[in-house]
């Protein structure tokens, strides 16, 4: 008998061990359709090794004792370890990084705005963190969650599918700011390589998934890396500028896709416990703390509710009241990411939307999320070759992901203006507003008065005034602070 198939049984038991611990077969996917999802939602994300640092990087200490290197590493060890705990706790294919919006709220608003230390505002960080997994441990977030009406969590995922389509566009330069808010281009025209680039993997992506090509997503994004790499070798691009008097508008955008010294690099985590959990509470006033705080818990708060909603909804793996399964263990998971970024010194970490461009893969339980976390864990040594796949390339997933989600357009009932409008507001400024949370609580205030001007005030869950009086002061978080100052 030979190796190979000696071998053979233990194959099959461990295939079957994998298969039964994710429920893979009970969710219609297989170990080789995870894996492959796990894979283009790593890609998908892969930007934030790039980004976080550079926002970040504002508001570095002087004594240069961390460093845009160590925030890198930093960001992947975090997000790959959270990521794994989601796949293995929650059994859910959802991946977790810094959080976009969080990053920019510590490096503008904490640290630059109000003051504070690097680790001051990691402080406030880590204790949003600990306050939110509180809220999901006495039941409170979940009953929130639960509380939203139906249609409702389908215009969040709607909303979230043009929202990512918006950033997909906005990251590859296909809309820009111009001589109207936003524009196609550059003054209306494609110009560039990189836009090229973009195009090129995009119809790609369409076309191999119109002719039921399996992996259309991933064979989309290598194809269009590999072009990207040609390109830069030979055209010489560079990376995108608008600075007067080193301006290069046709640039890449996120990430020259070129290999730089050594694809392999030892991580430096300079970032790990430069954390100061008291600092701030002696700079500011209780009050302006509390309501950084809850700046911070009310954004992480609603935006792991619509991914995760989006995300089950794009794998069909939403119950009849549109709820995921393992819902206490998808919060808990993601609350203590917000801990773990602030004690990490990356920011608070919370899952990310672009989860979907893999479960749009095929991915349905946590052994992608395993994947995409092991690849994160691996890009810390590996970061020069993940820097290489630009976000012209990563985009078209996003841009593709938004139409799968917009087709659940449909599931709301557009004739009963008190359902239609508070869909519509919430869909609508999700990506005009160019945040999640906004786009949620539009949607949730609108709901409210509607009921009430339509005599249905009991329809109105009790959790869901509480919710529409935080998001009140959230819209009015500026005037609050400016009293209190």
């Amino acid at each position: 008998m030979s190796t190979k198939q000696k071998a053979a049984p233990s194959q099959n038991v461990a295939a079957q061990s994998i298969d039964h611990f994710f429920h893979i077969s009970e969710r219609g996917s297989t170990i080789g359709r995870e894996i492959r999802g796990g894979i283009v939602t790593f890609f998908a994300m892969a930007y934030i090794l790039v980004v976080n640092p550079s926002i970040l990087g504002a508001a570095l200490p002087d004594d240069g004792s961390i460093t845009t290197g160590g925030i890198a590493a930093g960001t992947a060890l975090v997000a790959g370890i959270m990521t794994i705990l989601m796949g293995v706790i929650a059994n859910y294919p959802l991946a977790l990084a810094a959080g976009l919006g969080l990053n920019a709220i510590v490096a503008f608003t904490l640290v630059l705005g109000q003051g504070l230390t690097y680790g001051e505002a990691m402080g406030l960080v880590a204790w949003e963190g600990i306050l939110i997994l509180l809220l999901v441990l006495t039941g409170f977030r979940e009953a929130v969650f639960r509380a939203v009406p139906q249609y409702l969590k389908t215009a969040i995922t709607v909303g979230l599918g043009l929202f990512i389509a918006l950033v997909g566009l906005v990251n590859a330069g296909i809309i820009r700011t111009g001589a109207t808010p936003v524009e196609f281009g550059i003054s209306g025209s494609i110009t560039g390589w990189p836009m090229f680039v973009f195009i090129f993997g995009l119809f790609l992506m369409f076309i191999l998934y119109v002719r039921n090509v399996k992996g259309a997503v991933f064979i989309s994004i290598l194809a269009s890396t590999v072009l990207a790499v040609i390109v830069e070798a030979v055209a010489k691009i560079g990376a995108f500028s608008a600075e007067q008097g080193a301006e290069n508008l046709t640039g890449w955008k996120q990430g020259v896709p070129a290999l730089q010294g050594s694809p392999v690099q030892i991580p430096v985590f300079d970032t790990l416990g430069k954390v100061d959990f008291f600092g701030a509470f002696g700079k500011l006033n209780l009050v302006a703390v509390i309501l950084l705080i809850f700046s911070l818990m009310l954004a992480d708060f609603f935006d792991t509710m619509g991914t995760m909603v989006a995300v089950g909804a794009e794998g069909n793996l939403l119950d009849k009241d549109g709820n995921p399964p393992r819902t206490r263990q998808i919060l808990v998971v993601d609350s203590l990411a917000a801990f773990a970024g602030g004690v990490g010194g990356v920011s608070s970490n919370t899952s990310y939307i672009e989860s979907a461009s893999g479960v749009g893969e095929g991915a349905r339980t946590g052994l992608a999320s395993v994947v995409t976390g092991l690849l994160f864990l691996l890009s810390t040594f590996f970061a020069p070759l993940v820097q290489v796949v630009p976000t012209e390339a990563a985009s078209t997933a996003l841009v593709f992901v938004g139409f799968l989600m917009m087709t659940q357009v449909t599931d709301i009932d557009w004739t009963k203006p008190e359902i239609g409008l508070p869909a519509f507001m919430t869909l609508a400024f999700m990506p005009f507003g160019y945040s999640i949370t906004v786009g949620i609580g539009v949607g949730f205030l609108t709901y409210v008065v509607l009921m009430v001007a339509c005599g249905k005030v009991k329809k109105v869950h009790p959790l869901m005034w509480f919710v529409a009086l935080l998001f009140i002061i959230y819209f009015l978080l500026g005037p609050i602070e400016a009293l209190f100052a």
